[in-house]
């Protein structure tokens, strides 16, 4: 399919086929993104801890991911473009939420995703903005949880559910399912009337969504949750020492890179 893809399709998806995404934070990865079929593209505030070597997402600004959504959108063309509401920009009031939400839609998302089981997603969705939720491991909580832990064992399985369910109540096209056990996940699934999308969440979701560097294999670890569909590290670190090596020795640059 080459036509666009929004967030009600979204939505109509669920049952009907898988749903792929992924992140990205630069207009040339977004492209070979979209190029390469995603559903749907992520601004992730996992641009922290992936790109901007912060230790965990709760320092990223809303400028950093304005910053980041004005590049991905000059790469996408067919995909969904969905951005990341980072940490303070929520959570303190309805009020700073809308302004935060606007201004990522005047910087060029299609939609809005926001940590935890929020009141500000009705008053988003209310204005014409699409919300997507996420609930689980939710990693701006990271402090909370105490790490990056799988949540929803044992007797707080119910919790994660009711909150899947009380983001769909507040109108969220969809959900983001991080990090919990593929039962609990394949259970919202069945019980939720929109779509899932696993992280760590087991296959059942109704879709899923990785980090760009850990399916490259750009990432110095290699989680579980992820798998590497390429050694990225390797091959870019290979074409580096080979390029210092050629301009060390003077074959580089040659005849056919001179003017």
């Amino acid at each position: 399919m080459s036509d666009k893809v929004t967030a009600p399709r979204i939505r109509a998806m669920k049952g009907r086929e898988r749903i792929v995404s992924i992140t990205a934070y630069d207009a040339p990865m977004a492209k070979l993104a979209d190029e390469a079929g995603v559903d749907f593209i992520l601004v992730g505030d996992s641009v922290g801890d992936v790109v901007l070597g912060y230790p965990t997402t709760i320092p990223v600004t809303l400028e950093e991911i304005l910053h980041h959504t004005r590049a991905v959108r000059r790469g996408v063309s067919r995909a969904l473009l969905v951005a990341d509401m980072p940490f303070g920009t929520y959570q303190p009031s309805v009020e700073v939420a809308m302004e935060s939400a606007v201004a990522l839609m005047k910087a060029g998302a299609e939609a809005v995703k926001v940590e935890g089981a929020s009141e500000s997603i009705s008053h988003m969705v209310k204005a014409g903005i699409p919300v997507m939720g996420h609930v689980g491991l939710t990693p701006q909580s990271v402090f909370a949880f105490g790490g990056h832990k799988v949540q929803g064992k044992g007797g707080d399985a119910d919790a994660i559910l009711n909150a899947a369910q009380y983001v769909q109540e507040q109108g969220a096209f969809a959900v983001v399912l991080e990090l919990v056990p593929a039962a609990l996940a394949a259970r919202i699934t069945k019980c939720l009337d929109i779509p899932t999308i696993g992280i760590g969440a087991g296959v059942q979701c109704d879709g899923q969504i990785q980090v760009l560097h850990d399916v490259l294999g750009l990432s110095e670890r290699v989680f579980k949750h992820a798998k590497p569909f390429m050694d990225g590290r390797g091959e870019v670190q290979k074409a580096l020492k080979q390029y210092t090596d050629e301009v060390r020795k003077g074959s580089f640059p040659g005849e056919s890179n001179s003017f």
